[in-house]
């Protein structure tokens, strides 16, 4: 499958302007061997003029950093093998141990690490997570490392993930993977119902509308399912031109256009268009799609492999939104510590360098399904666009367009908490939306 025109227009209009880094640009910046050569961008135009080094061979024992992950296990543990093996062979002079805990448990493991000052030199943040390591200074500061890097290019990654790993505009951290969320849907429900199929640009009002035919259809299918808490009520807040916090930093979560977003997700369960817990009955969302139940999901692209033994025809198109686009944009990072001393920051700098913009880690990454690289070179995803299911795959790419990162505080998990019990009071008739979001911002407004 060949990249489009569309498609390359797409990423020109989100910046997506400049070509990866290539694999030598990845290598050790020390080296006293340097070549200075010009790349391409993805339009055809000249991009700035970069030098690459080769290592020297290294005359002392190599460099050992430790490597700290939750996205790796345990699916990715053999990429993660080969593109070690990849900077090490360029690298000589650094060795890379892995460590690896589950997402559950990784978070809690690492703030134990940095408060016993065995911290790992390098580590993977997810994007939630990372203001809040970064403003109790356990992040070092990428600036001075960067800076003597002449091969690094910031502009060849997505520069909405770039700038999310920088605060205050100090980078700490460098972006490595992201992912989406999109509208799944089963193309044979659709046919029973005698409905068209969802189009990247329907809006709320298409897809409830659809949601109520299939569910009108019998008792053993339901319309559409996405979940009620504040991972969707974020989302679907600012598709319908609302945010938890204004520019002035005040927080707004109980503005008409947040109570509506959150009633609006409400009365699908209340409607009886979606399933309530119970009757899911301990069932999670992608077995009752599997299974042929939900005509309609709400999920992210990290089940196009579970799903791609479905017994049905299934496709997915870039989530609806009301008065504005908006499709989750989940992102991981990797940072440097800085308790590390200053040779190890550098060789983890090297390694993360490597890991997020070289050609051989983006590549083993995409071969993997391991997420997608936060790059620029659209070539780097011929060959993910031509894997089906699904076959609009191209709306992946499409959806960056208008992405919603979530919206973080130094207390993140407190708040996830607060707001994800009111939500769930309001879900059960406990409380109005309304009551349970002027809630909320007396919670938030506490923790700010």
């Amino acid at each position: 499958m060949r990249i489009t025109r569309r498609l390359l227009v797409l990423l020109s209009v989100l910046a997506l302007v400049a070509a990866a880094c290539s694999s030598t640009n990845a290598d050790d910046t020390t080296s006293t061997t340097q070549a200075a050569t010009t790349t391409e961008a993805p339009g055809g135009s000249e991009s700035e003029t970069t030098t690459t080094t080769t290592p020297p061979p290294p005359d002392k024992d190599p460099i050992t950093i430790r490597y700290s992950t939750f996205s790796a296990a345990p699916d990715n543990l053999d990429a993660l093998d080969a593109m070690i093996a990849a900077f090490e062979a360029a690298n000589p002079d650094v060795k890379v141990e892995v460590e690896t805990a589950p997402f559950d448990d990784y978070f809690t493991l690492l703030q134990t690490q940095v408060a016993g000052n065995d911290a790992p030199d390098a580590f993977e943040l997810n994007f939630e997570s990372f203001v809040t390591f970064a403003t109790k200074g356990t992040l070092a500061d990428l600036g001075p490392l960067t800076n003597a890097d002449q091969g690094f290019n910031g502009a060849a990654y997505y520069q909405p993930a770039f700038d999310a790993f920088a605060v205050g505009g100090t980078q700490y951290a460098l972006p490595e993977s992201y992912s989406t969320v999109m509208l799944f849907f089963n193309k044979d429900i659709f046919d029973t119902a005698g409905i068209d199929y969802p189009t990247d640009d329907w809006t709320w009002t298409e897809e409830r509308a659809a949601a109520e035919t299939i569910a009108a259809t019998g008792d053993d299918v339901w319309g559409f399912f996405a979940g009620v808490h504040y991972w969707e009520f974020y989302k679907a807040a600012w598709q319908n031109g609302c945010s938890f916090f204004g520019d002035d930093g005040s927080v707004q979560v109980n503005e008409p256009g947040c109570v509506d977003a959150l009633q609006f997700m409400i009365n699908y369960v209340n409607d009886g268009v979606q399933p309530t817990a119970a009757e899911m009955g301990g069932v999670s969302d992608g077995d009752m799609f599997l299974n042929g139940e939900l005509g309609m999901l709400t999920t992210g692209i990290w089940m196009f492999g579970a799903f791609e033994g479905a017994d049905f025809p299934w496709d997915v198109v870039v989530e609806p939104g009301n008065t504005q686009g908006g499709s989750h944009f989940f992102a991981n990072g990797v940072a440097v510590s800085s308790a590390s001393d200053a040779e190890k920051q550098e060789a983890a700098y090297r390694w993360l360098r490597f890991f997020t913009s070289s050609d051989e880690a983006a590549k083993i990454r995409v071969g993997a399904s391991w997420e997608l690289p936060t790059l620029t070179d659209p070539g780097l995803y011929e060959d993910y666009l031509a894997i089906e299911p699904p076959a609009n795959r191209e709306a992946v790419l499409k959806s960056l367009e208008n992405v919603v990162v979530p919206p973080v505080i130094e207390r993140q998990a407190e708040m996830q908490d607060a707001l994800n019990a009111l939500i769930e009071r309001a879900l059960n008739g406990e409380m109005t939306a309304q009551e349970a979001l002027d809630e909320a911002k007396i919670e938030i407004e506490g923790l700010l």
